[in-house]
């Protein structure tokens, strides 16, 4: 098996496929298997294992019945699904194909100064996706009306939309603070740890040694945004996805992604303590002067995160030339 070298401490540009250079900084990588074939292997053993495998925990557990079943034991079979089914695979085949867990996954810590410019990108990123996320749905409202298949396709999207929607407002629904509490670490703090560490930490980085870092991310996130099985936010998803892998690659840390996919869920998780179940970003009625609005927010927070990504593109450039 050939040794692939993984790229500096200073990344190269994000658009730009990266140079292995033996300088002896860090040790060659000789995986067991290509690169590429690991991360869709993964890929794909993850979803079996996440999707079929915790199904069949969840109800050889609790039962079929699973509207009676009590609300805590589906949060921590949720979480215990992460863990064994996301986080521990993603730990197993880094170690079996590339042994560096370390190295491969960028277990370092990132710079502050760069966490807080992510963060500020996520913070007008949020509602850039939610104004995008009205009009696209409001769109798709306006085209059922005059074309009987996108009615018909709605229809069916719908459905699966509603299923998803109950599960998560099963899991979301707070009576005390110290459930709140338990909400935020089963809905925030383990999908960012395990999400991240396999989707940006094994996943990508087995791309980026035969991809461009570019599209080992774009990659990444399309199928980070089709494994939450939310027909109608796979685009905000894929958009999110992209983000974290922009993050991780330039900070050379998983915990930028992790620290950016909690804030992330937090946000929703409060959104649903304030406003519960309704969702204030996915309309049900036509509105021609919402749609405007929703086109005029998305407009201007669209220029502002160009102009916060060419900055922190900016940034990190002259840490490289320093």
């Amino acid at each position: 098996m050939e040794n692939f070298k993984p790229e500096e401490n200073n990344p190269a540009p994000f658009d730009q496929k990266d140079q292995y250079t033996d300088d002896g900084k860090r040790p060659e990588i000789s995986p067991r298997i290509s690169p590429l074939t690991a991360s869709f292997l993964g890929l794909l053993s993850v979803f079996f294992l996440y999707q079929v495998g915790g199904s069949l925990l969840t109800y050889l557990i609790l039962g079929f019945n699973l509207k009676n079943a009590d609300v805590i034991s589906i949060r921590l079979l949720t979480m215990a699904g992460q863990l064994l089914f996301i986080l521990l695979p993603a730990l197993l085949f880094t170690r079996y194909i590339y042994f560096d867990v370390t190295q491969i996954l960028r277990f370092r810590l990132p710079d502050l100064s760069g966490v807080l410019l992510f963060t500020a990108g996520l913070l007008c990123l949020t509602p850039l996706l939610e104004s995008y996320l009205y009009i696209q749905n409001a769109i798709l409202i306006k085209l059922s009306q005059i074309y009987p298949f996108i009615f018909k396709m709605k229809e069916f999207v719908d459905k699966i939309d509603k299923l998803v929607e109950e599960s998560y407002s099963s899991i979301l629904a707070s009576h005390s603070v110290p459930e709140g509490l338990m909400i935020i670490v089963v809905v925030a703090v383990v999908p960012a740890i395990c999400e991240e560490i396999f989707f940006r930490g094994f996943v990508q980085k087995g791309f980026e040694f035969k991809l461009k870092p570019f599209t080992s991310a774009l990659i990444t996130a399309i199928f980070f945004g089709l494994y939450h099985f939310h027909p109608y936010q796979i685009v905000p998803l894929t958009a999110l996805g992209l983000y974290f892998g922009y993050a991780v690659y330039l900070s050379d840390s998983i915990f930028t992604s992790i620290f950016l996919h909690f804030l992330n869920n937090l946000f929703a998780v409060i959104m649903f303590f304030i406003y519960g179940s309704e969702d204030i970003a996915t309309p049900k009625t036509f509105s021609a002067s919402e749609l405007t609005t929703s086109v005029m927010v998305f407009t201007g927070l669209s220029v502002l995160f160009s102009l916060i990504i060419i900055y922190i593109k900016k940034v990190y450039y002259i840490k490289r030339l320093n």
